[in-house]
């Protein structure tokens, strides 16, 4: 029976070059790529279809010349040459296959850890079982009439500004994780606030949460050890704004709809 093959090489993800041009995963019988005898292929989720899915590592990353029916690619950059119901699934193929290289000991024994099932790990001695684990962020659009509140965190790797966003704490709502971020991080209070929608995050384990919310009182003062900058930009003056895989930039893309954009 044929199968999809997601094949990762640390977190670059193999494509396959079809003949028009674009890009799918390899769907065939056997593993595109020779298995080791230590090579751990994990059963993931099927399609809707039943279509079944199989994902697994390799050591090194495929050489051109040798194979050039395939392409190694990231995570991220896929997003722009796969179908979305193949790109998800990557991501969901990613996320175990780093759950599985992050447990495979007992974190109570110390012994090694076995699959239960397709999502489970049981430890081979004590019985402590594992599944993965999702790690959430909250993430919102705060606007002022005609003006949103964009930052730029220090980890960003270009000059992009996005939205107010951080990690849930043990302990709180999906709401007060809301509030409490943007008072940390801005200094602002903020009101009518509504959740919008949802995104898996696979870099490596998210799943990010978005809201809206409107500009209630208080200046922008800035947690100086995650934000380099932040501000207020009118719908028509935005500056360099996030990709268009992640929810902060569907968000924005959201909002400016009310403007005729």
């Amino acid at each position: 029976m044929k199968k999809y093959w997601f094949v990762f090489c640390k977190s670059d993800l193999m494509l396959e070059k079809c003949e028009d041009g674009s890009y799918t995963i390899p769907f065939q019988e056997e593993p595109p790529i020779p298995l080791k005898a230590w090579t751990h292929v994990m059963n993931i989720t099927p399609f809707d279809d039943g279509s079944q899915v199989r994902t697994y590592c390799i050591e090194k990353p495929l050489v051109p010349e040798d194979n050039p029916k395939y392409e190694m690619c990231g995570l991220r950059p896929s997003f722009y040459k796969l179908p979305t119901e193949l790109y998800l699934k990557a991501g969901k193929c990613q996320e175990l296959l780093y759950w599985d290289g992050n447990t495979r000991f007992c974190g109570v024994c110390g012994a090694p850890m076995e699959m239960s099932t397709d999502i489970s790990k049981k430890c081979t001695v004590c019985g402590k079982e594992v599944w993965p684990q999702l790690a959430t962020a909250i993430i919102v659009l705060i606007h002022r009439q005609d003006e949103v509140l964009l930052v730029h965190a220090r980890n960003f790797k270009t000059d992009f500004y996005g939205l107010v966003a951080g990690f849930v704490e043990t302990g709180e709502t999906l709401e007060e994780a809301v509030h409490r971020e943007v008072m940390e991080e801005t200094g602002i209070t903020i009101k009518n606030l509504s959740y919008w929608a949802s995104q898996p995050w696979p870099y490596p384990c998210g799943l990010m949460v978005g809201f809206y919310a409107e500009y209630e009182s208080g200046d922008i003062r800035l947690q100086k050890s995650e934000l380099s900058r932040g501000a207020w930009f009118r719908h028509d003056r935005l500056p360099q704004i996030p990709e268009k895989l992640s929810i902060a930039r569907r968000l924005i893309d959201n909002w400016l709809k009310g403007f005729g954009h």
